[in-house]
């Protein structure tokens, strides 16, 4: 049969990479075929072949002043093979095997062109939509590659190497991992969580069940974050009010870890502060356009104000079981975002809104009831998971790990509404093996630590309120106590005003005197 067409793949990396690279212009021959062009970075052309043909020539340009660094590789196929984007009804190309990519902080979306079936030189293309059974356009599947590149390496050369084994079917299959795949009837559309400095590869392959053929789009690639910000880009992903927050709020959670059951109105000014922050910043994030290190700032002066609140409703009330509630919710919090942070978290089902947020508070909430009859292992157990993630989420403002996608999953399902769409996919390699096993080890240190020096000793300390208001009523009835002849807190303080007073007063003059004589 021959060649039917040729594929052309041009992936480039320039040096400024200010849009993800600079523009390339690739153009067939005009003697031999219809005029083609592309530009862009991570684009292809392709070629249909005449009968007579045998050659096929492009040229590759860029408008950049600076050295460019880029790979073309050519594909042949036969006639039994898919074309890429031969069904495009939207993009500019007749047919685009390309996939556009988009992104924002919370998502990354592709979009390809349908492709259609396969056929001989001197043949006309199928019709895409005038009929959908099984000898159409509409028996095509789609699978759809994810593949991460070593985790903080931002370099073209790597970048490059690792986009050579995205180009081919073959290679596709062999190194990246397949996310989902769709059918004629599904939209050609496909969002990902995304995750900012670190580089990601996309390919879509095209297969036809009945001929046993495949073919593959051209690859795209991106890092979720640009490389010319002043503030946050890629080399540079943690702003200075986030590794403040972080390092801040991971000093005080691992002091939670190991001795957070003896200081037991500090932890609670932890789980206050962790409960009251968490719901402002999505209540205000949602609700207001301020910038981010303003809501950052605002956010924890809220939660220091829902520590303050949880210490004092313990100080005057001494509600255990309240208390033990909102630690026990945190813990299940914790335990349910790692639950989804599984393959579970990608199951069709909890797209549905209703469905993943019942099921969450389900988890959240069976923590605490499991643990209700013995909360001093509860409470362990929450100091030590809950105050040792503290550090891997510090870690991340400074070094990329995907372990801070645990919860950070959670908080973004909760602020956008379309990224209940998106596959939760991440890379875990070894900067995130280093991370789990530091997280572990803290966790599990604090956890021995604390069970080992409580044995024996009470299970919570008691009501404050009730403690200080028997040592007052003990002072008033014991006249031997020193502190029986010290005046009411009250009378000190008129007495401290009255002193304070008399020292803006003029003094009286003396005038005369008459003595007393007694």
């Amino acid at each position: 049969m021959g060649l039917l067409r040729l594929l052309l793949i041009v992936v480039l990396a320039s040096v400024t990479r200010a849009a993800g690279g600079a523009e390339i212009v690739g153009n067939s021959s005009e003697t031999l075929l219809p005029n083609a062009s592309g530009t862009g970075t991570d684009k292809g052309l392709v070629s249909i072949l005449r009968p007579e043909q045998s050659m096929c020539t492009w040229r590759l340009e860029t408008l950049d002043p600076e050295p460019v660094q880029n790979v073309a590789i050519p594909l042949s196929y036969s006639e039994s093979d898919p074309i890429p984007g031969g069904c495009n009804l939207e993009f500019d190309v007749d047919i685009d095997p390309n996939i556009y990519l988009e992104y924002n902080f919370f998502e990354t979306t592709i979009k390809f062109a349908p492709a259609n079936l396969g056929y001989a030189r001197d043949a006309d293309p199928p019709s895409c939509d005038v009929k959908t059974g099984p000898d159409s356009r509409w028996r095509l599947q789609y699978d759809v590659y994810q593949y991460f590149l070593p985790e903080n390496d931002l370099t073209e050369e790597v970048l490059l190497r690792h986009l050579q084994r995205m180009a081919e079917v073959p290679q596709v299959r062999a190194n990246a991992v397949k996310v989902v795949t769709l059918t004629a009837d599904d939209k050609t559309s496909v969002s990902f969580s995304s995750l900012r400095g670190q580089g990601v590869i996309y390919n879509v392959i095209v297969r036809d069940p009945f001929l046993n053929t495949s073919t593959a789009y051209v690859p795209t690639h991106t890092y979720a974050c640009s490389f010319e910000a002043e503030e946050g880009n890629c080399s540079s992903l943690g702003r200075v009010s986030t590794k403040v927050f972080f390092t801040l709020f991971a000093l005080l959670g691992l002091f939670i870890c190991f001795f957070g059951h003896r200081f037991w109105k500090t932890e609670l000014f932890f789980i206050g502060f962790i409960f009251m922050g968490f719901f402002f910043y999505i209540l205000i994030t949602r609700l207001t356009p301020i910038k981010y290190d303003v809501r950052l700032i605002v956010t924890a002066v809220a939660g220091s104000i829902g520590g303050i609140f949880l210490v004092a409703a313990w100080w005057r009330f001494g509600v255990l079981t309240l208390c033990m509630l909102c630690v026990g919710l945190v813990l299940g919090f914790l335990v349910a975002s790692v639950a989804f942070f599984t393959p579970l978290g990608n199951l069709k089902i909890f797209r549905v809104d209703a469905v993943f947020w019942v099921t969450f508070s389900c988890i959240a909430i069976f923590i605490p009831v499991v643990f209700m009859g013995c909360l001093r292992i509860l409470n362990i157990l929450s100091c030590g998971f809950i105050g040792s993630y503290s550090v891997v989420l510090a870690v991340d403002s400074y070094l990329y790990t995907s372990l801070s996608y645990i919860t950070l999953n959670i908080l973004r399902r909760a602020l956008h509404v379309d990224f209940r769409r998106a596959f939760m996919n991440v890379p875990f390699q070894t900067n995130d093996f280093i991370v789990l096993a530091v997280w572990g080890m803290l966790a599990v240190s604090g956890i021995t630590l604390q069970i080992r020096r409580e044995r024996g000793q009470p299970f919570f300390p008691p009501h404050p309120y009730k403690l200080w208001k028997r040592e007052r009523d003990r002072r008033v009835t014991n006249i031997l106590d020193p502190s029986y002849h010290i005046p009411p807190l009250r009378e000190r303080l008129f007495s401290r005003l009255a002193e304070l007073k008399g020292l803006f007063q003029k003094e009286q003059p003396a005038g005369e005197r008459t003595p007393l004589l007694l």
